[in-house]
Formats: C-alpha cells, sequence, structure tokens
C-alpha cells in the first residue's frame, strides 16, 4: 500500500523519465499543483503506452476505461499509486471529468485510424489526444479562471500535437501511421512514398512550413489569455509552450533531417527560454 506521498512520487518518475520538457517546466510550479499535474500525466501515460505498446491494445484500453468508470464512481485497486494520487487530486480540485473521456476517445482514434485527409480531421484528433490534457491541468493551474483559459488550452494543445507530428515523422512512419493530411500532402506533391523513402526536398520542406504555420497559429492564440494564469502557473505554463514551440526552429536549423532521427531543442537554447521566462510574463 502507498502512501500519498509515495504515489506522487511514483507520477514524478513517470513523468521525469517520459517527457523531460513537461517535467523542467512543471518542476517550477508550487509542490500541491506540481504533484496534481504529476498524477494527471501518470493518467495520460498510461493510455498512451496501450495504445503503442500494449500487446493487446483493443482489450486493454477497453478494460483501462472500465477502470476508470469505475474510478469515477469511488472504486480502484488501491495498491496502484497512479490511481491513490488521481483519487487525491480529484478531491482537491474541480476535475474535468469529460476531458479525461475524451483523451481515452483520441487513443482509441489510434487503433483504428492510420491516415488523415483534411486539416480539420488532424485537429479533432489533436484536440481529442492533446488539447485535453490541457483542460484536465485548468482546474489545477487556474481554479476559477477555466472557462476564459478553455480557449486558449485548446489552441495550446493543438499546437503541440501539431508541433509532435511535424518532429516524428519519420517514428510515425514506423507504426504505419502518417499523420500529415492528405490534402496538404497532395497540394504540395508529396506522396507517402517520397515519405518512406526520407525525401527531403522543397515540396516536402513546403508542406511542412505549411503545417508549422498552423501550428504558430495556434501557439500566438494560446498566448493571447495566459496572462489569466496566476503568476505560479503562468510561467511554467509558458515555458513549456516556449519550450515546445522551440522545436520548430530547431527542426528548420537542422534543414529539415525529421528522417531517421528526433530532434530536441539544445540545452543552451532550453536555459535562455527559462531565464527570460520573468520577462515573458
Amino acid at each position: 500500500m502507498y502512501s500519498i506521498e509515495e504515489a506522487y512520487k511514483h507520477c514524478e518518475n513517470v513523468i521525469s523519465h517520459h517527457s523531460i520538457t513537461f517535467y523542467k517546466a512543471f518542476s517550477m510550479l508550487p509542490k500541491s499543483e506540481r504533484n496534481a499535474v504529476w498524477a494527471v500525466y501518470s493518467f495520460c501515460r498510461k493510455v498512451d503506452d496501450i495504445v503503442d505498446e500494449g500487446s493487446n491494445p483493443e482489450v486493454e484500453l477497453a478494460q483501462f476505461k472500465v477502470e476508470f468508470d469505475l474510478f469515477l464512481k469511488g472504486t480502484y485497486d488501491a495498491v496502484n499509486p497512479s490511481w491513490i494520487a488521481l483519487e487525491d487530486v480529484f478531491k482537491r480540485y474541480e476535475m474535468n471529468e469529460r476531458a479525461f473521456h475524451d483523451l481515452i476517445r483520441g487513443q482509441e482514434m489510434d487503433l483504428t485510424i492510420n491516415r488523415y485527409e483534411t486539416l480539420d480531421e488532424l485537429l479533432n484528433y489533436s484536440y481529442h489526444v492533446a488539447s485535453t490534457v490541457g483542460l484536465m491541468l485548468l482546474p489545477i493551474l487556474a481554479p476559477g479562471k477555466t472557462d476564459v483559459l478553455e480557449e486558449g488550452g485548446v489552441s495550446l494543445g493543438l499546437a503541440m500535437q501539431l508541433t509532435n507530428i511535424l518532429r516524428d515523422i519519420s517514428e510515425d512512419l514506423e507504426r504505419d501511421r502518417i499523420y500529415l493530411p492528405r490534402e496538404i500532402m497532395k497540394r504540395h506533391g508529396v506522396t507517402e512514398g517520397s515519405l518512406r523513402a526520407g525525401i527531403v526536398d522543397a515540396s516536402f520542406i513546403d508542406m511542412w512550413e505549411e503545417i508549422a504555420g498552423h501550428a504558430e497559429y495556434y501557439y500566438g492564440e494560446a498566448f493571447k489569455t495566459m496572462k489569466e494564469y496566476p503568476l505560479s502557473s503562468r510561467i511554467p505554463v509558458k515555458g513549456a509552450a516556449y519550450l515546445y514551440r522551440a522545436i520548430l526552429p530547431t527542426i528548420r536549423s537542422k534543414e529539415y533531417t525529421v528522417f531517421g532521427q528526433k530532434h530536441y531543442v539544445e540545452d543552451e537554447t532550453k536555459k535562455e527560454i527559462v531565464v527570460g521566462l520573468s520577462s515573458l510574463c
């Protein structure tokens, strides 16, 4: 049996292992909010791992949905540290249950859909797998401000997911997933064959930049309302956004070589962003 402190520590270990960018950004939060973010991330990570690494993801995800429904009714595995921590979060904050359900729905989409025809279809998917995370965190990061911050939170999730897609083209191809909308690929003369061949030419760059433009737009929309966050959470939220947005110029600086490698923002750039946060807020 885990104590609350041990349960939160388990969740912290999950995020520190899987997402150093988010871990660094949200480590700046006060302890109570920080722990709550770790617990929500652990939930999200579990759903993601079922889909990407599960031996029978359809069955495992269906089982997890049942577990979550029981959790909402007050019944859960009392020796599972993730549920212990999340139960404490639900006690302390007015959590958005729909966002949790929508995240699971987004992961279900990954089990049945591996190509997207239009940008609108991709944005719908991105809402479900990324914007939902922001909606989960809003009651923790900005209690009483969820209504005014909801639209910006959704925009930030869209921006980050589009950034993920532009960074992870090669990795997604290995899973036979192409998130780049066919309508945009076709407009620029990019084919599935050219993606699999790892061709980075003017056509590929133009396509990549069109999608990057949409990501930049949503980052801009997200920044419009960030002043509404309490200062204690405004800094880490802005930090995560700036750190993630920096992936785009990093890829440009590497001449769009997204095939066969995964680009990360260099530590020096991360330090500059973090140091500059006080003036940005």
